[in-house]
């Protein structure tokens, strides 16, 4: 069984080769790049399993070598950790946006450094496990198994992205990157009024995805997406995507057949927001995002502005209808967590 290879791309001799003696020691394969130019070359050559850089390096900074690999599709998927000295940790942001996948600040000890490096690896293989779920999802819709592994490929060679709550992930009127692949936690879509108010457009959960109408209209993305939790995304590339689309149209048909079910829920929406009364345009909000749970007995954990978005209302009517449904023993409420006691009265809600 060959050895997991670790790239350390480090221009100070001392932790490069401190480093490399740590995990020479743990029983790691070691390469060693004494700048970013060196390190990109070496980890397009060897493929290592893991990658550690440093963020401040002559030829080549660490963003450049991050930005480099991630345009190449061999080397996209590598976990990739930032070295970095604690008065470089306010640029850290910057970092796990382009994505990256963790960073170390220096001076760090023997433990710190074999955690981080196990727990990417731990990562890396519950991220091939999800996809192989995800993917077998897809086989009893696609007419041949060769557009299935097409994608399963595609997937396979992309990183994942760890996305922190409130982050967004694009903004409306971006130009289009691909497709995103909800692995872990929940994104929500939004678009906004004038006047600086959030109507909410989607909400989605593990094994969902979103973006696919700015892919197929070939246009910038309508929407705002942003992250109601901590979550873990993977982006489709806009090219790899059409051209798996182009070449295998069962495919194609999947992914339409996705976007017409988002379209048919987006127009009823529109008709509770047009003809319902804010009790029912609540109540209906609470049943579908329970529903989205997918297990019988389910604890919201939802802000009241999120609440109003999805509604299209204020955040004061948001309130004032929950206390409402709490005195009526509709739910309990606990913070920003909605626990529904009668699903049926919800259901059942006059206009």
């Amino acid at each position: 069984m060959s050895k997991i290879r670790i790239l350390i791309i480090e221009d100070n001799n001392d932790i490069r080769e401190s480093t490399a003696e740590i995990l020479m020691l743990a029983d790691y394969e070691v390469m060693e790049a004494k700048n970013g130019k060196i390190g990109v070359e070496l980890a397009t050559t060897h493929l290592p399993d893991v990658i550690l850089c440093d963020i401040m390096m002559p030829e080549l900074d660490g963003y450049g070598v991050l930005y480099l690999l991630n345009k190449n599709p061999q080397t996209s998927s590598i976990p990739f950790i930032f070295l970095t000295a604690k008065a470089e940790r306010i640029d850290m942001r910057k970092g796990m946006e382009m994505g990256a996948d963790d960073y170390l600040t220096k001076p760090f000890d023997d433990v710190e450094l074999l955690n981080a490096i196990e727990s990417r690896l731990a990562k890396k293989n519950k991220q091939k496990a999800f996809y192989s779920k995800s993917l077998e999802q897809l086989s009893g819709l696609i007419g041949t198994t060769s557009g299935l592994h097409a994608l399963q490929k595609l997937v396979a060679e992309r990183k994942v992205r760890h996305i922190k709550k409130k982050q967004v992930i694009y903004y409306e009127g971006d130009s289009v990157t691909g497709i995103f692949l909800v692995i872990q936690g929940k994104v929500k879509t939004v678009k906004l009024n004038e006047d600086g108010r959030q109507l909410m457009t989607g909400i989605y959960g593990n094994e969902e995805y979103f973006g696919i109408t700015s892919l197929l209209l070939q246009e910038p993305y309508a929407e705002t997406a942003e992250a109601l939790e901590d979550t873990t995304i993977c982006l489709l590339p806009k090219d790899m995507m059409e051209d798996l689309l182009n070449q295998f149209p069962d495919l194609g048909r999947k992914f339409i057949k996705i976007l017409s079910n988002q379209l048919l829920d987006k127009e009823e929406q529109l008709m509770q927001l047009a003809y319902h009364s804010v009790r029912k345009r609540l109540s209906e909000v609470l049943i579908r995002l329970a529903k989205q749970e997918k297990s019988g007995n389910p604890v919201l954990k939802v802000s009241r502005d999120n609440l109003a978005a999805l509604a299209g209302m204020a955040t004061e009517t948001v309130s004032r209808i929950l206390s409402d449904f709490k005195e009526e023993s509709i739910i309990e409420r606990k913070g920003s967590q909605i626990h529904i006691i009668d699903f049926h009265r919800l259901e059942h809600m006059k206009n």
